[in-house]
């Protein structure tokens, strides 16, 4: 990464650009076969310039039996026939480059799939060289009957163990029985992967690399069995120390020596960056141990702090109310990786691959009115975040969950799949357990971010000319690009007027020390950001006020904030803010501001 891992410095692209996830099988259909394709990607890239995207993160599209949407890679150095050829992966690269942009893609190598070459051989026999480069470990025996080497269970629910019949041994798969561990253990084995996963890559002109689960490579020693918790599961989450923390696997003993290896070994050669997913990591001083420069690990990662209150820390599909006051504090404990003195990076951003829709969940969608208002309180909330904004797509025109009233078969998604089943099982007579399961999965299941783009009004919103391999939203003739694109008061243009004023004043909306202002109000939320690094006395900067209620709500202008212009307003006129100190239902505005003899001790 250059020598700049983490750097707090001003004017390093991955800090100062807007960063924009596509999820290929529903981002856009190039040939008419239903699937997003690269050649659809490459087909939009000038739309994204206009938006003023700066950086492209891909999910994965490398060669895949796809049990789980391509994260179970089959050859990290091809491409998947769906998607396209390496070819056109190369193709793609090279049109980012020639408009000025970058792309990313994703890094998995917690695990490949079962069809990898690799585990083939190594289940091949218990002798074959590669055997060794996975987790293999012989059954337990309990009153004379075979049971996994642990309690384990998988993120996708029942043992994280799978027995082979061919050298009847267990090997171990945190998700789908598709995707077994890579052992980290053997160097062998993570030579190989920094060759063919991670240089192969960067040779071709890659900028970078997201990477899938960064924190599981390395198991706790001897993978012992996961403290009884659930009484009711036969199978155990590895919650040994604290409700978050999967301590048996996440952020292992030898982690962080992975990371420094991998960073030595390829990425330090180039001038790329990583952003690493970080779940179970539930300290800022222990997030920092793996994005401060002098770490020489990741450029920065995602932390769930604020998109993960919309999920109960055990049941995932509980249904829960949102506290806003939980919000500003989770808010503030990501903005506090941005501080100069902790010489680390963060990151800004609301919605992903893995997440339901932001409107739907933190906003209200049930009018038009109310859910082009909310879209654009968290769009402003994301776009005014220090560090690197990710915008995922269809989220620049709020894009919604689907229908509650949808059929369980239009889920897609392994997990959600597996979920219901699962709650079929264990309640076989029961039908107000699978009416609350289904509740849940209306609410934020996966599937809600990956219905196809919605394009413009035409058959399918535009995405394909075929049938999508997974139904499109019932509201894409009301909410699509096309249409937003032609009217002024747009979320899209909205959200492309924030990027040009994040670009405008880097230092005050990118870089700004973060200062939140009413931590107890439960219906607004309001933070000034400010350049710390700015000299004079007098600091400039921008004062944030945003309202998460349908009703009007006042609010204090901090002591000794001078407020200036309006920079923008989410108001419905798009012309006339409201009066200071007063905001109209889902209302955001952003404003100048200056403030004198501004004490930095303890800001953000």
């Amino acid at each position: 990464m250059s020598g700049n891992v983490g750097a707090s410095t001003q004017g390093v692209w991955w800090k100062d650009g807007t960063f924009y996830q596509i999820w290929p099988a529903s981002y856009k259909d190039a040939n008419g076969d239903g699937i997003g394709d690269i050649k659809g990607i490459i087909s939009t890239l000038d739309y994204l310039k206009d938006l003023g995207v700066d950086v492209i993160w891909v999910s994965p599209m490398f060669k895949s039996p796809q049990k789980d949407m391509g994260y179970d890679i089959s050859d990290y150095e091809d491409i998947d026939p769906q998607y396209g050829t390496l070819k056109d992966a190369e193709l793609l690269i090279e049109e980012c480059h020639k408009r000025g942009m970058r792309l990313l893609f994703d890094l998995v190598i917690n695990h490949t799939s079962d069809q990898h070459a690799w585990f083939q051989e190594s289940r091949s026999s218990k002798d074959n060289p590669k055997r060794d480069w996975y987790i293999w470990r012989p059954a337990r025996i309990v009153d004379g009957k075979r049971e996994p080497p642990n309690n384990w269970r998988s993120y996708f629910g029942g043992s994280a163990w799978e027995w082979d019949e061919t050298t009847e041994e267990y090997y171990l798969h945190l998700f789908v029985a598709g995707q077994p561990d890579l052992n980290w253990e053997n160097p062998t084995t993570r030579n190989a992967v920094y060759d063919s996963a991670v240089t192969f890559w960067l040779e071709k002109g890659l900028d970078g690399f997201r990477i899938d689960t960064v924190n599981l490579y390395s198991k706790e020693e001897d993978l012992p069995d996961a403290q009884v918790r659930d009484y009711t599961q036969e199978f155990q989450a590895s919650e040994k120390r604290s409700l978050l923390g999967y301590d048996h696997w996440a952020n292992g003993p030898r982690m962080h020596e992975y990371l420094q290896e991998l960073n030595a070994k390829t990425l330090s050669k180039y001038d790329c960056c990583t952003v690493g997913e970080l779940p179970h990591t539930d300290t800022v001083e222990q997030t920092l141990e793996y994005i401060a420069a002098d770490r020489k690990e990741l450029s920065m990662v995602f932390r769930f702090d604020v998109t993960a209150l919309s999920m109960d820390q055990h049941l995932r599909y509980k249904d829960i109310s949102i506290k806003l006051t939980d919000m500003k504090k989770a808010l503030a404990d990501v903005q506090a990786l941005a501080r100069p003195s902790f010489n680390a990076w963060t990151t800004t951003f609301m919605e992903n691959h893995d997440l339901a829709r932001s409107v739907s969940v933190f906003g209200c969608d049930e009018t038009t009115e109310l859910r082009e208002r909310s879209a654009k309180v968290l769009a402003t909330m994301v776009a005014t975040g220090s560090g690197t904004i990710y915008i995922y797509q269809g989220q620049e025109i709020g894009m919604t969950n689907a229908p509650t009233d949808w059929d369980p078969t239009e889920y897609r998604d392994v997990e959600t799949l597996n979920y219901i089943q699962r709650v079929k099982e264990q309640n076989p007579n029961n039908k107000e357990a699978l009416k609350q399961a289904l509740t849940g999965v209306s609410r934020i299941a996966r599937d809600h971010a990956r219905t196809p783009v919605q394009w413009n009004d035409s058959a399918n919103a535009g995405f394909s000319t075929e049938k999508p391999w997974m139904r499109v939203n019932d509201n894409y003739k009301e909410i699509n690009i096309a249409r937003q694109q032609n009217e002024p008061d747009s979320v899209l243009n909205y959200w492309k007027k924030l990027l040009q004023l994040r670009k405008a004043d880097k230092a005050s909306w990118i870089h700004g020390a973060f200062e939140l202002f009413n931590p107890n109000d439960e219906h607004t939320i309001v933070y000034g950001k400010i350049d710390p690094n700015n000299p004079n006395q007098e600091k400039h900067g921008i004062l944030v006020a945003l309202n998460f209620s349908k009703d009007k709500q006042i609010w204090q202008i901090p002591t000794g904030w001078d407020l200036g212009e309006v920079l923008v307003s989410s108001n419905t006129t798009g012309t006339t803010p409201g009066k200071i100190g007063e905001l109209q239902s889902w209302e955001a505005v952003v404003y100048t501001a200056k403030v004198m003899n501004w004490d930095s001790t303890d800001k953000i």
